[in-house]
């Protein structure tokens, strides 16, 4: 068994400003990160958290690994709060899955309300359990499924990264097979669109990750889209295991422990935190003045050679 085709896709919504969103999609190594808080604090949050675990994630192999490059990212988010009264109480959540492929195995680290799901046969199975209120308040018999689906504070997460010193991170280890899909998702997917609705459009996808992430991007908005909504989906197939031991040992030489949450804070960490924060737009506006420049100049030789 070994991973096949892999999408990540993230979207404002239709009722937020900002994206507060973040992805990590490295195979082996899956990440969601939602974050939260005021102004820009929020998207700072995820998007240090998603590039922490991106920056180790060569080097992680294990659930130890897992929980440590977790842990690391609370470490440096909390401590950028510290240092930045801006940004003070700002979090995020974070959900990643590692995929042994030798082994078959699916390692799950989980802090929040994204969450994780195995499409497998038709049937969709949730492989992590919400750290929110409402979850909490159906666990013990308070409130229905249907009652924490339309609760007006069913948005509310009781655990978060970076918003104490240490965190509990919740794991899990699954087997999975070939032709399983496993989707990760914030809950701007989740809040949205019903469980069977989310295995009926991968089903109608034809399986297919790309697809599969555009049309529960669109469900979701079509929903009313009220919160960002961000999708990782990737297929496990029939193969040989892809060999990535080159690629770890390299990485491991001169690069950061994902263990160690001094090691992660380096300004690595934080030169890839700007670069997505850029994103791929921010390339059009600089392309399209080289060009304008080029037609400029061309258009200059040309007058000067009719005249």
């Amino acid at each position: 068994m070994r991973i096949g085709r892999a999408a990540g896709l993230t979207d404002t919504g239709r009722r937020r400003r900002q994206n507060e969103d973040a992805f990590v999609c490295d195979p082996p190594l899956f990440a969601i990160a939602d974050g939260m808080g005021g102004a820009q604090a929020g998207e700072l949050a995820s998007r240090l958290a998603a590039a922490a675990i991106e920056e180790a994630a060569s080097a992680v192999s294990d659930e130890e690994g897992v929980v440590g490059v977790v842990r690391a990212a609370n470490a440096l988010i909390f401590e950028r709060s510290l240092h930045d009264p801006a940004v003070a109480g700002m979090g995020t959540t974070a959900t990643v899955a590692l995929v042994d492929e030798r082994t078959e195995l699916l390692t799950l680290a989980h802090v929040g309300d994204s969450r994780a799901y195995r499409y497998r046969a038709g049937e969709l199975e949730q492989l992590t359990t919400d750290h929110s209120l409402v979850a909490e308040l159906v666990r013990s018999g308070r409130l229905t499924e249907a009652e924490a689906a339309v609760h007006p504070h069913r948005s509310v997460i009781t655990r978060a990264l970076g918003t104490e010193a240490e965190v509990e991170v919740d794991t899990r280890t699954v087997e999975v097979a070939s032709g399983d899909l496993v989707v990760l998702c914030s809950d701007g997917l989740s809040a949205m669109v019903r469980d069977d609705e989310i295995a009926r459009l991968i089903g109608a996808s034809d399986r297919d990750p790309h697809a599969a992430a555009e049309a529960l991007v669109h469900a979701a908005n079509e929903h009313g889209g009220d919160d960002n909504v961000t999708v990782v989906v990737f297929e496990l197939i029939e193969g040989e295991p892809a060999e990535r031991d080159r690629r770890a040992a390299e990485a491991t030489d001169g690069h950061p422990d994902p263990a160690d949450p001094d090691d992660v804070t380096r300004e690595s960490v934080l030169d890839d935190v700007n670069r997505h924060g850029a994103g791929k737009g921010s390339r059009w506006p600089a392309l399209l003045l080289v060009l304008a420049l080029l037609a400029i100049a061309a258009f200059a030789v040309w007058w000067s050679l009719v005249r």
